[in-house]
């Protein structure tokens, strides 16, 4: 295991030396075609010339004046489109038919699970998604602080990050459950309650280094193990304002129709899964300007694990409800965000979610830009990433054939680059 990380690391590191070598030198990348990450299509005959960190011209081939000592990428029958930007991920979380979520919080060392999750990172950048937001360590403390840290000073490859540390949960509402009432368990987030408890909390996980701050706005806590709501309104506004303050946004799990309204109303930026959202509700959440990650993928996965076999067996009840309250979503005009819950199914397969956004019902077009602009803006990120246009940072990645045509093709990636740092292409 040891000598296999070490290679990994000495591959990834020689990764990031040839990329830096090659970033002072611009670099003409020659495709077949461009996704710009707004337009309503793709654009044949285009090329983008990156010089250093940044995207310097972008157009017809014949318009693009690049100079003389530029090297160039001949990218045949491909698309280049901007890293893929995913929403909703974990980092520190491996697939739940691989070892069951309480057993990875409370068996797991912390040294094992960081080592783990810097190859998730690895195999998130290679696949071509260049930025996430991590939301939450479930149970490993402020560990995305340090492997985000690691990915920014080089250390190992991995997509830009924003983090969450440990999110904020009511007290006695999340988990692992199931013990001895007079024993005290490790918990898979940050409890807390009340004015005093709740500031504190939020000001030391933004001290700690969290870009956004998540809180669980109901869980599976009711008396038959229902999702009921747990933070009031006014704990939440608390929180949405204490955050505020230092500028950093805050996003909300809620599953249940009253915890989704609860965290639009309490002036939440995003809401993580929505499976109970109504008409109702997503008008709510159009007209507050609320994003909606949807989860597709996970759901979709737990319903494997849970022994349905897609394509050949009915749908469960839970995929059909889904699909229902996505379409109302749509249908209310909520923005989606591209956001799947990856660490309940493997890194490196965050693609999935976007052929859910568009099997579920999503203009593929539209889908792509929820992983790419709308996504960036989402994030606050816009000034920077998200398109390819002059002036943004060069998170370019390159696929096989149109994936405006065939959405999956976002799996084959033949080229991937950082801040004009090459990981993956000739």
């Amino acid at each position: 295991m040891l000598r296999v990380l070490r290679i990994a690391v000495a591959i990834g590191c020689a990764l990031i030396s040839c990329g830096r070598a090659h970033a002072a030198q611009p670099l003409l990348l020659k495709p077949a075609r461009v996704f710009d990450g707004f337009s309503q299509e793709g654009h044949e005959g285009w090329v983008v010339l990156v010089r250093g960190q940044r995207i310097e011209q972008v157009g017809p081939a014949d318009q693009v004046k690049a100079p003389a000592d530029a090297r160039v990428l001949d990218l045949p029958g491909t698309t280049l489109l901007p890293g893929l930007i995913e929403a909703h991920s974990h980092l520190l979380l491996h697939p739940y038919n691989e070892t069951p979520w309480n057993d990875q919080v409370l068996k797991e060392a912390l040294a094992l699970r960081v080592c783990r999750a810097s190859n998730h990172a690895r195999d998130t950048l290679l696949s071509g998604f260049t930025t996430i937001r991590d939301l939450g360590t479930e149970g490993a403390g402020y560990a995305d602080v340090g492997i985000k840290e690691a990915i920014n000073q080089g250390i190992i490859p991995g997509p830009r990050m924003l983090v969450v540390t440990r999110a904020i949960v009511a007290t006695g509402s999340y988990a692992p459950k199931g013990f001895a009432p007079e024993l005290t368990i490790h918990q898979g987030a940050e409890e807390a309650d009340g004015v005093d408890a709740l500031t504190r909390v939020v000001r030391n996980q933004i001290g700690h280094g969290a870009d956004w701050i998540k809180i669980y706005a109901d869980y599976r806590w009711g008396p038959s193990g229902e999702a009921r709501p747990t933070f009031s309104l006014e704990e939440i506004k608390l929180i949405v304002q204490t955050a505020r303050s230092a500028g950093c946004p805050v996003a909300a799990h809620a599953t249940t129709k009253e915890g989704m309204r609860r965290a639009a109303l309490a002036g939440v930026e995003t809401i993580e899964h929505g499976d109970e959202g109504d008409a109702e509700v997503f008008r709510l959440m159009a007209n507050r300007k609320v994003a909606l990650c949807p989860t597709l993928a996970a759901g979709d996965a737990i319903s494997k694990y849970r022994g349905w076999r897609k394509g050949t067996d009915p749908e469960p009840a839970s995929v059909k409800a889904k699909r229902a309250s996505f379409k109302e979503a749509l249908e209310a005009g909520v923005t989606i965000a591209n956001g799947s819950d990856v660490g309940v199914f493997a890194h490196g397969e965050e693609a999935r979610e976007i052929e859910l956004l568009v099997e579920y019902g999503m203009p593929t077009l539209q889908a792509l830009r929820a992983a790419t602009s709308v996504n960036a803006k989402v994030l606050h990120l816009d000034d920077r990433l998200g398109a390819i246009k002059p002036g943004l940072l060069a998170d370019i990645i390159a696929v096989e054939g149109d994936p405006v045509q065939d959405i999956k093709v976002l799996r084959k990636v033949r080229l991937v680059m950082k801040g004009g740092t090459l990981y993956r292409g000739p």
